[in-house]
């Protein structure tokens, strides 16, 4: 389906709607005019209290198509908690970065919050809109105070970043949520190489092992989880330890030698439900960085069970450190070390990640 069935066509809701917003389309019969084509809604100053525009970004071929049928199902619960005071407008995403797009065309109509559904290749997407050409994005209307938010209804077939607040895969329990509005301010980790756009994050960032297996894993969604096991498979055949150069926070260069994956947790887990970077805060202004050296393929089948419950950092040739920023280069120059983050591939090394204290309010 293209944006412009979207935007003017009819929705899945079956409601049409026209003049509506490039990224919008109403999912209910409006109470008041079409808020939707009209920011005058969001002046947060107002004391008529006006309704919230809410705009829920959906992956509709997401987990295998699941996204997209249980979307539909959460209609009228949605319109039931959030109706009253809420507009509720959808953005169905057709095709890689389209979730950037509309991103930050609703961050720049003064939209109250940009909610993701779906998983966490949809919410590094939404992520990234929030910001453009190495800044914030910003609302069109200077005299308007608030922020746009970010929200999370986790549908996706890992859902790692919301596993760090406890979060389940509950829409109903996320609509809940998203009702009662609480925001607090999180940390976005962004990167940088040798050119291009910088890179934004909010879970974890790897290299090496990790990211190549990510990187396979990817290409198996259709299998559900079973796909983090089959791209761990995939990277196994002709991996070789790599001797990398790290420099933290500025500092001076240091040899770790034979690494087999170094992770950077803005948040706890990945590779869905292993908890990587166990003391990892994405209130901290701090990034967890933890490096496992030397593993041989057997190391991961005999000490699997501490890498999913966390306790790995007592095992042998595992290091962790806090940081503030950390540069990652290959000593060699090969040019095929993998990254990732978030689940999605980066590239290869040189990289530089650096923490933005407090830079997203998320609704949690």
């Amino acid at each position: 389906m293209s944006m412009n069935q979207i935007a003017f066509g009819t929705g899945i809701t079956g409601v049409r709607v026209s003049m509506a917003k490039p990224w919008a389309v109403r999912a209910e019969l409006p109470k008041t005019p079409d808020l939707c084509a009209d920011r005058s809604f969001l002046r947060s100053g107002s004391s008529s209290s006006p309704r919230r525009d809410l705009v829920f970004v959906v992956n509709p071929s997401g987990a295998n198509g699941r996204t997209g049928k249980e979307w539909k199902k959460l209609l009228p619960y949605l319109r039931s908690r959030l109706g009253a005071d809420c507009n509720i407008c959808e953005s169905l995403t057709s095709g890689p970065s389209h979730a950037i797009d509309i991103t930050r065309e609703a961050i720049r109509e003064g939209a109250d919050a940009v909610i993701v559904v779906g998983g966490d290749g949809t919410l590094h997407e939404v992520v990234n809109g929030f910001f453009w050409a190495g800044k914030p994005v910003t609302n069109h209307d200077r005299e308007v105070t608030h922020s746009t938010a970010l929200g999370l209804i986790p549908l996706g077939t890992g859902s790692d970043f919301a596993r760090t607040f406890g979060w389940k895969n509950d829409p109903h329990e996320a609509i809940d949520r998203i009702a009662k509005g609480q925001r607090s301010r999180i940390d976005v980790g962004v990167i940088s190489g040798e050119d291009g756009e910088p890179h934004y994050f909010v879970n974890v960032a790897d290299i090496h092992l990790s990211a190549k297996a990510g990187y396979y894993a990817s290409r198996y969604k259709r299998f559900g989880n079973l796909c983090y096991v089959i791209g761990a498979l995939k990277a196994f055949v002709g991996h070789r330890n790599r001797d990398l150069k790290i420099k933290v926070n500025e500092g001076e260069w240091e040899l770790y030698s034979q690494v087999t994956a170094l992770c950077i947790g803005n948040a706890k887990f990945f590779g869905g439900g292993m908890k990587i970077t166990p003391n990892a805060d994405p209130h901290s202004g701090n990034f967890e960085v933890v490096i496992l050296q030397d593993f041989k393929w057997y190391d991961f089948i005999l000490k699997l069970h501490k890498l999913y419950n966390g306790t790995h950092l007592t095992v042998k040739n595992v290091s962790s450190r806090s940081v503030h920023s950390i540069e990652v280069e290959d000593v060699s120059g090969s040019g095929s070390i993998y990254v990732q983050s978030d689940g999605e591939h980066l590239g290869f090394l040189p990289r530089k990640f650096c923490i933005l204290p407090s830079a997203v309010e998320m609704i949690c």
